[in-house]
């Protein structure tokens, strides 16, 4: 089977020779750490079978984020801590899209203007949830930055994933179940945004005026629980534009690779040029250092220890009389004798290490 390495130790070097605007240190790194990936170059490990008397041996992987083969594991282990932080409320899922004319410059620029980018559309997103006509509500956000298509070409936008409703004082404000806020004055605020941090740059005066006076793509849609959702972005934040599964062929300087339709997920192949395809590769590859997943709101980081106080005044919420809207019908424990739905209002703390007995049950105050 044709892997993204063979492919790199084969047409590589050529590439870089015929396009050496590409020789971003970046591109190169990620370039050598793919080709060496379990290979003898990274050193590994022997091991010896008593029973056959095999030897074997086991190579080290890259670790570089961008390799088909290192990043499984990782998304795994990150899609179980993000489900601890879900909270028991609807979820929404946002979507941010630049302009294609603003696209090229994003690619020059990434380390500067993909954090913008961020920045711009969670301020905006916060700030019309603080709108009294929508939410009137300080609110949480989860943002995963995704350049690429199914067909890897070059496509920035921002997931956000959002708990339905926030925090005013002390008291959990619920959003409606089918509505956050309006796209049209996202769109136009994120522009706004964007374009007052873009000023404190020296990109802004080569951006063409034409970027300010369009619109910038947003769509916001229900998403349940938000477990759905997180499992859809994780692979996403550790996967590369291309799996080694998906590469079906390399021939005459060409690669096919299969990939799924948008519409209606059937499997479709696409054929490049085999320049084109390591160049659409490299342009997902982001700068070093660059975070691709940020937090904000009551959900950022320095604020996380918060988040068992959210929980409390969602729980307080959950036992009002009259709850705002039918969001229970999104928990799925029942009760064992009625079947009818139960709803979280306290806590079971972990018992003491080494001691057993019934356990302390701590009601939400």
């Amino acid at each position: 089977m044709t892997s993204l390495a063979d492919i790199l130790r084969q047409y590589g070097t050529d590439y870089f020779k015929e396009h050496p605007k590409d020789n971003l240190p970046s591109h190169v790194k990620t370039v050598r750490d793919v080709m060496r990936c379990r290979t003898p170059d990274l050193g590994g490990q022997t091991w010896h079978c008593d029973h056959c008397g095999n030897t074997h041996y086991s190579y080290h992987s890259c670790r570089n984020r961008h390799c088909p083969r290192c990043q499984h594991d990782r998304g795994q282990a990150w899609l179980e801590q993000q489900i601890d932080l879900l909270l028991p409320v609807p979820y929404f899922m946002a979507t941010v899209t630049v302009p294609e004319e603003l696209r090229l410059f994003l690619r020059s620029r990434q380390k500067t203007l993909y954090s913008l980018f961020f920045k711009a559309s969670a301020k905006a997103i916060m700030a019309l949830a603080r709108d009294k006509r929508f939410l009137g509500a300080d609110i949480g956000l989860i943002g995963v930055l995704q350049t690429w298509t199914r067909m890897i070409a070059y496509h920035p936008h921002i997931h956000f994933l959002i708990p339905g409703g926030g925090i005013v004082g002390n008291r959990w404000i619920w959003s409606k179940p089918d509505f956050l806020v309006h796209v049209k004055p996202l769109s136009r605020l994120i522009r706004r945004y964007f374009r007052e941090s873009l000023k404190q740059t020296d990109l802004f005066s080569i951006v063409p005026d034409s970027i300010w006076r369009q619109d910038w793509i947003c769509h916001i849609e229900p998403v349940g629980t938000g477990e759905a959702a997180l499992k859809y972005l994780a692979p996403y934040i550790f996967r590369v534009a291309i799996s080694d599964k998906n590469i079906l062929s390399v021939q005459d300087g060409r690669v096919t690779f299969r990939y799924k339709d948008a519409e209606n997920d059937a499997p479709k192949t696409c054929t490049l040029q085999v320049g084109e395809f390591i160049h659409r590769f490299l342009e997902h590859v982001l700068p070093r250092g660059f975070v691709k997943v940020r937090y904000f709101g009551f959900l950022a980081t320095k604020k996380r220890a918060n988040l068992d106080h959210v929980k409390e005044l969602i729980g307080k919420r959950l036992l009002s009389k009259s709850p705002p809207h039918p969001v229970r019908k999104a928990f799925v424990m029942r009760c064992p004798d009625c079947k009818a739905p139960m709803f979280l209002i306290g806590e079971l703390p972990k018992p003491i290490s080494g001691v057993r007995g019934p356990p302390v049950w701590s009601p939400v105050k």
